[in-house]
């Protein structure tokens, strides 16, 4: 209802393996060097979302990638591939910090960051790699990368005529939403906490 057919499916959703393909132990921790703890904690939840290690370990995207210099995916498949291969208790992800400028215009190596808009520039910068080569595709053929459909949805929106009833239907694609979610209860929780 409202929503074009891809065009083009750049990779198939019958692929995407939800779970662990192989066994992993803890991987190496991320040293924090200055004031990279926000990136290390986004490179963490990522290293760890099951349907993306698998397709980044299986070294699929570099054995195809044709992109020159900068390529997210490529970064982080080698980061994904170290942090579970490592025999290391700690690394530091040296290629992530190094190409901070072409993540997200606003990240500096040596100033602290926020972590939600590390993720939103990381996301946008994997599903950019994923597209290299296929810009000229539809939007709906662009939601069919990996790393949409991990990741990603769609907001529908529905818009009633007050006058003619007539009903619009839209949808536009997402990597990230932002949601503000307020806790109950939290001020009485500190309230609670004693003072020394």
């Amino acid at each position: 209802e409202g929503m074009a057919l891809a065009q083009r499916i750049l990779f198939p959703p019958e692929e995407i393996c939800m779970d662990w393909q192989q066994r992993q132990r803890p991987g190496a921790g991320l040293c924090n060097r200055g004031s990279t703890c926000y990136i290390n904690v986004i490179l963490q939840c990522l290293t760890y979302t099951p349907p993306l290690a698998n397709y980044l370990l299986s070294r699929d995207h570099s054995q195809l990638c044709h992109q020159q210099g900068f390529c997210m995916m490529c970064i982080m498949e080698a980061h994904v591939r170290k942090v579970l291969r490592s025999s290391a208790n700690v690394i530091w992800p040296r290629a992530v910090v190094k190409d901070l400028k072409f993540i997200g215009e606003e990240f500096e190596p040596d100033m602290a960051g926020d972590a939600y808009e590390f993720l939103r520039c990381a996301l946008e910068a994997m599903q950019r790699a994923c597209l290299s080569g296929s810009s000229d595709e539809d939007i709906s053929s662009q939601t069919t990368t990996i790393v949409h459909q991990i990741f990603g949805g769609f907001l529908k929106s529905r818009v009633t005529c007050l006058r003619c009833q007539a009903v619009s239907v839209s949808y536009k694609a997402f990597l990230h939403v932002l949601l503000d979610i307020k806790v109950r209860g939290l001020a009485v929780v500190l309230q609670n906490i004693p003072k020394p």
